[in-house]
């Protein structure tokens, strides 16, 4: 069985499966915050951005309950205040905390430290720094791609209210003590998300590579099952990652179609296609979910569920028991 020091990145294909129920996945500012819908079908959109910014939060929480854990299982140590395994450190470039011109400097003036500074910049790239100069990471090694829900879904829209703290009104007058919000609260009722992503290791190397390590592809892998329980809000108590689907190619040039692979594991609408699930009804009532890619035409290794393991170079323990 190989090693985390003994792999090489390898390229990799994976699809997410997310359930949505009564909770907005993605919100769309073009539209009041509506849950995010393609015009012309109304199947619901989760972006990849979105999804990155949570596993971003999940590392850039260090106080948090996840990072600590997941950072001792990855022998990432604490030293000095900073995070860190064999010079790689652990900080998130997309924080508010950092200011543009002390990247700029750092990009300038030290960019293989910038590198190894920011895990999100060797995992996922940055345009971050789009103007800057040729040294600027644009493409990271791993992609995260558009969800699209298998059937239209349903929104439902509802005014919010709530009580509200005595406050002054206008020349001292006591103010309004309850608090209304119209139709604040857009949910989807229930929806089922596919999210491709890709690992790509051609983007890890060379001069204007990221200098992403395994460790890093490792820590994200394992990250994925965490992404919406630890990183619930008020209008998104109930997502989950039902299924994280992974499987390494057998070299770095491809020997499996991504498209075949995610067509293989995309669940099927039992039923009408075109009429939106339902809250009420269990998942497995409404959709067959393939647990293996049947017909896939080509070889693949380490095919998974990072919901409940990584694949065997991580040497790490099933999600089971973590």
């Amino acid at each position: 069985m190989p090693n985390e020091q003994e792999q090489n990145i390898a390229r990799a294909t994976g699809l997410l499966v997310i359930e949505v129920c009564n909770s907005n996945p993605n919100g769309d500012p073009d539209q009041e915050s509506d849950p995010r819908r393609r015009s012309h079908d109304n199947r619901g959109m989760i972006t990849g951005v979105s999804f990155k910014r949570k596993l971003r939060d999940l590392v850039l929480r260090k106080d948090g309950p996840v990072w600590p854990k997941v950072a001792t299982q990855l022998d990432i140590q604490q030293n000095d205040g900073a995070w860190n395994r064999t010079g790689y450190k652990f900080d998130i470039l997309e924080s508010r905390e950092h200011k543009r011109t002390d990247i700029e400097k750092l990009l300038k003036d030290d960019f293989e430290g910038f590198k190894k500074r920011f895990w999100d910049a060797r995992v996922f790239g940055n345009t971050f720094l789009e103007e800057g100069g040729g040294d600027t990471i644009r493409s990271g090694v791993a992609h995260v791609g558009l969800a699209v829900s298998v059937s239209p879904v349903r929104v439902h829209r509802l005014t919010k209210t709530k009580m509200a703290p005595a406050q002054k009104g206008k020349e001292g007058k006591e103010g309004p003590t309850r608090g209304m919000a119209p139709l604040a609260h857009r949910i989807v009722e229930h929806g089922v998300y596919t999210m491709p992503f890709f690992v790509n290791p051609t983007a890890a190397d060379g001069k204007r590579g990221t200098s992403c390590q395994p460790f890093d592809i490792h820590l994200l892998l394992k990250l994925i099952r965490y992404a919406y329980a630890h990183t619930k809000s008020d209008i998104r108590p109930f997502v989950e990652v039902r299924h994280a689907w992974y499987a390494e190619h057998e070299d770095d040039l491809g020997s499996f179609s991504e498209f075949e692979f995610i067509e293989a594991m995309t669940p099927r609408r039992k039923g009408d296609v075109d009429e939106p699930s339902s809250d009420l009804l269990p998942l497995r009532e409404q959709y067959e979910v393939p647990d293996k890619p049947e017909g896939l035409r080509g070889s693949m290794k380490n095919f998974c569920d990072l919901v409940y393991e990584l694949p065997d170079w991580c040497c790490d323990e099933n999600a089971t028991s973590t």
